[in-house]
C-alpha cells in the first residue's frame, strides 16, 4: 500500500498550478527580450524616480550609495531600475544575488507561495528546512547546524557558541581588516574603528596581522609568533580565533593554507576553537567552501554562511553542541528564500559550476584575465587584478578613496555595478551572479571599464602609487 499524498502534494502537483508556471515562465521570457543590454532611463521617468530617491534617503536617515531602485526584474546579470535604465549588476546585493529572474527559478517561487507561511521559524518550519539544513551540513562535513535570516546572525549564533563552549573565557582572536557585520557583537570584532563609534565594549578583541604573500614565510611566522605571546599573556582567555579566509571588505586579500595551518596548529594546543566565516566567500571558489580550498577540512569548528546560500547558517561539530535554549529565533527565513537555497545549492555543487572546469573557476579566471590585460596596457591607470575565484577586484589610479568613489559612480552611470573595498589602498570589486553570468557579459562590463579609465585618464587623475596610508 503506498503512502498517501498530502494535501500540499496534491497541490503543488495540480494541473492548474502547473499550467500558471509554465504561463509565467513563458510571459517572462517574453518579457526578457527586453533587456538584453546596458539602456539609459526613460525620460517619462526620471522625475518620479528622483522623488522616490529624495524621500527614501530622508525616510531611511540617510542617502543610498548609489541611486539604486530596482523595478523588480531583469535578465541574468542585467536589472531593470525603477527609472527604466538597463544595467550590469557585477557586485549582487554584495553577493547575495545568484541571478536575476532566472526563468527555471520562478518555478520555486510558485512552490513558495502556495506555502502557508511567508516566514519559517524556530517553532513553526516546514520540510524544506529539513532538506536545506541537511544539504548543507553534507557539503560542509558539519555535525549540526541553525539557519538563520542573516549573515550578521549566523556570525552571532558563532560566538554564542564559542563563548557558552569557553566559558569563562571572555576574549577573541581575529585578524587585522576583518569585517565580521554590524551588530553589537559583531561590529566589536569588526577591525574599523568607525564601526563601533559610540558602542559600548562588550569583550576585548586582539587582532593577528594578515598572510602576506609578498613575504610568505616571515609574514606566517610573525602571526605564529604574536599569537603565541597573546596566548600566553592571557592563558584561557580566548573563547575562540575568528578567520576571514580571503579578506572581503578588507581589500580581497587570501590567505594561504601553510598560514591557516600553522595558526590552527598553535589554537588546538591551546584548546581554543576557530570559526570561520564564509558569509562572503560562500561559492565563490571552485571548491564551494574557502575552508576546503585552504585544506583545512576537519580543523574548523564552526563555519557561517550566508550571502549567495539565500538562506544563512552557523554549521558546527558536535563538541560545541549548546545546552536548550542558547539558540533560537523567531525567524529562521522566508519560504521563498529557503526554495530558492536548496535549488541555488544543487547548482553550486554540481560539476557544472563547482571544481577546476566548473564555472566558478572559468569566468573567475576569465575576468581577471581581461584585468590582467588591461593592468598591462594601462599600468598607470589600473593596477590588479586582485582577489581569489570570483572575488575579483582591481585599483584605479592612486587607489584613493575619492577616486575609488568618482570611477565607481561613473560605472555606474554608464551602466555597471560594482563596489569598494580595501583601507589605505582601496580597491573596485566585483561579486557577479555566477547563476546567469557569461564571459560576453564580462567583455561588455570591461568595454565600460575601459571607456571610464581612458576618460578619467584624460582629465588628468592622479595615477597609482599615492593611496591614503
Amino acid at each position: 500500500m503506498g503512502i498517501t499524498p498530502l494535501l500540499f502534494e496534491q497541490l503543488k502537483g495540480d494541473e492548474r498550478v502547473v499550467k500558471a508556471k509554465a504561463l509565467l515562465k513563458s510571459a517572462l521570457q517574453s518579457y526578457q527580450s527586453s533587456c538584453q543590454s546596458v539602456k539609459g532611463p526613460l525620460e517619462s521617468r526620471v522625475s518620479g524616480f528622483k522623488t522616490q530617491l529624495r524621500h527614501f534617503s530622508k525616510n531611511r536617515g540617510g542617502a543610498l550609495y548609489f541611486p539604486y531602485l530596482g523595478s523588480g526584474f531583469g535578465n541574468g546579470a542585467l536589472v531593470e531600475l525603477a527609472d527604466g535604465s538597463i544595467k550590469y549588476d557585477f557586485i549582487s546585493g554584495i553577493g547575495a544575488t545568484f541571478a536575476h529572474s532566472r526563468s527555471d527559478m520562478l518555478a520555486l517561487g510558485v512552490d513558495a507561495i502556495i506555502q502557508n507561511t511567508v516566514m519559517q521559524g524556530n517553532l513553526q518550519q516546514n520540510i524544506g528546512s529539513v532538506a536545506l539544513l541537511e544539504k548543507m551540513l553534507s557539503l560542509s562535513g558539519f555535525d549540526h547546524g541553525v539557519l538563520s535570516t542573516s549573515g550578521v546572525m549566523a556570525v552571532e549564533n558563532g560566538l554564542k557558541l564559542l563563548f557558552h563552549y569557553r566559558a569563562p573565557a571572555s576574549r577573541l582572536l581575529a585578524f587585522e581588516r576583518c569585517f565580521m557585520g554590524r551588530t553589537l557583537a559583531a561590529s566589536q570584532l569588526t577591525d574599523k574603528a568607525q564601526n563601533r563609534q559610540g558602542l559600548p565594549i562588550n569583550y576585548h578583541v586582539d587582532y593577528i596581522p594578515f598572510y602576506d604573500d609578498r613575504d610568505a614565510v616571515g609574514s606566517t611566522q610573525r602571526a605564529v609568533a604574536l599569537l603565541e605571546q597573546l596566548l600566553q599573556r592571557y592563558p584561557g582567555q580566548y573563547a575562540g580565533m575568528c578567520m576571514e579566509l580571503i579578506q572581503g571588505e578588507g581589500g580581497y586579500y587570501p590567505g594561504s593554507s601553510a598560514y591557516f595551518n600553522a595558526l590552527i596548529e598553535v589554537l588546538q594546543r591551546e584548546n581554543v576553537p576557530v570559526l570561520v566565516d564564509e558569509v562572503q566567500t560562500f561559492g565563490r571558489v571552485p571548491s564551494l567552501f574557502a575552508f576546503k580550498e585552504f585544506d583545512l577540512d576537519g580543523k574548523i569548528d564552526i563555519l557561517t554562511i550566508g550571502k549567495l546560500s539565500q538562506v544563512c547558517a552557523t554549521l558546527y561539530c558536535s563538541a560545541l553542541k549548546p545546552a536548550p535554549g542558547l539558540i533560537s529565533q523567531t525567524f529562521t527565513s522566508s519560504t521563498h528564500a529557503i526554495e530558492s537555497s536548496q535549488f541555488i545549492l544543487e547548482c553550486l555543487s554540481s560539476p557544472e559550476y563547482s571544481g577546476s572546469e566548473g564555472k566558478i573557476h572559468r569566468i573567475g579566471t576569465y575576468f581577471k584575465s581581461k584585468l590582467t590585460r588591461l593592468s598591462q596596457q594601462y599600468p598607470d591607470y589600473v593596477k590588479g587584478p586582485f582577489g581569489y575565484g570570483l572575488m575579483v577586484a582591481f585599483t584605479p589610479f592612486d587607489g584613493s578613496y575619492e577616486c575609488v568613489s568618482t570611477i565607481l559612480k561613473a560605472l555606474f552611470e554608464k551602466g555597471v555595478m560594482a563596489f569598494v573595498s580595501g583601507r589605505g589602498e582601496y580597491r573596485i570589486r566585483f561579486l557577479v551572479p555566477i547563476g546567469a553570468v557569461t564571459e560576453s557579459d564580462i567583455d561588455s562590463v570591461m568595454d565600460i571599464i575601459l571607456s571610464v579609465i581612458l576618460w578619467y585618464s584624460k582629465m588628468g587623475v592622479k595615477k597609482k602609487g599615492g593611496g591614503k596610508k
